[in-house]
């Protein structure tokens, strides 16, 4: 039986992403849509990286990070959506072991960073309105590189961890993933051994994060919160408070999808859940970010519009 077993993996070599069941015509529609957030997508972070590189106005440690969500942005979108769009043409819908292994990698290490960039980012925030005299000193540049690397390193962490957990399940002759994409959730539930410490261990570790990066989030807004009431005048509240609206728009996005992914014990059950709620942050929310902090902010619409006046 073993032996058999054995065999049996052996043989899978590729894995067939169902993706979502609808009619021929429908598919059509859905590659347009998936076509236009994901050119939305694109189009909107690498003009967001390009403005805060070019305007010598926006080098400050809010910009740094910002361009760096962009570019996170961009990079998961990117390791989802291209693969995605040809499969709503293709009748096989095939993609390699190895293929699969590489997408779920590189996607969970872009994710977890883009958490912990965005605690890095509520932390910020904290020191700008609470420690204005320190600012410059907490958040010099080099400080700041080093809380993109380790959040690059946390990503990388976790994202080892999963692949390796995840890749090491046996999947027999089932290789049919009922999901768009090579996610954790649906390589499970494939699987022909017993998953229990697979689960265990995606939500242990999906909770720690999500507690951790939270937790940053949280206490940073309370101590900014604190602050602000203490400012006299309404004007001055509001003004204060203003620079935190986009980034509490973005995280309320962020970790609301993420949660109900990967952190409750029912994450799994049920596939065309899972697969909607996938669609939010793996290319609906990398397109909105960049208008959520354009929109919302005064320094890059004026920015992009001192660029567009040069040309």
């Amino acid at each position: 039986m073993k032996s058999e077993l054995n065999r049996n993996y052996s043989e899978v070599t590729e894995f067939i992403l169902l993706g979502f069941r609808t009619p021929p015509k429908l598919q059509i529609l859905l590659f347009l849509v998936f076509l236009l957030i994901y050119t939305v997508t694109v189009v909107g972070n690498i003009t967001m990286i390009i403005v805060i590189n070019v305007e010598s106005k926006l080098q400050t440690p809010m910009y740094f990070f910002l361009k760096n969500l962009s570019y996170l942005d961009l990079c998961y979108s990117t390791v989802i959506a291209p693969k995605t769009l040809a499969n709503f043409l293709s009748k096989e819908k095939k993609i390699s072991y190895n293929g699969c292994a590489a997408q779920f990698f590189f996607f969970a290490l872009f994710v977890t960073t883009e958490g912990f960039l965005l605690a890095v980012m509520a932390y910020d925030r904290l020191s700008a309105i609470c420690f204005p005299l320190l600012y410059p000193v907490k958040m010099s540049h080099k400080a700041c590189v080093r809380l993109v690397t380790g959040s690059y390193i946390c990503g990388s962490m976790n994202s080892m961890i999963q692949t390796g957990f995840t890749f090491s399940l046996r999947f027999c002759q089932e290789n049919r993933l009922d999901h768009f994409f090579c996610d954790v959730p649906a390589l499970i539930k494939i699987s022909c051994v017993d998953t229990f410490v697979n689960e265990i261990v995606l939500f242990i570790i999906s909770a720690l994060i999500i507690i951790c990066t939270t937790t940053i989030i949280l206490v940073s807004y309370a101590y900014i919160l604190s602050a602000v009431l203490k400012i006299p005048s309404t004007h001055g509240r509001s003004k204060t408070f203003s620079t935190c609206g986009s980034h509490i728009a973005v995280v309320s996005l962020f970790y609301g999808t993420v949660f109900f992914m990967y952190a409750q014990p029912g994450a799994i059950a049920s596939p065309q859940q899972d697969k909607i709620v996938a669609v939010l942050y793996t290319l609906v929310i990398p397109m909105l970010n960049p208008l959520i902090y354009s929109l919302r902010n005064r320094d890059v619409k004026d920015s992009v519009k001192r660029i567009l006046c040069r040309q």
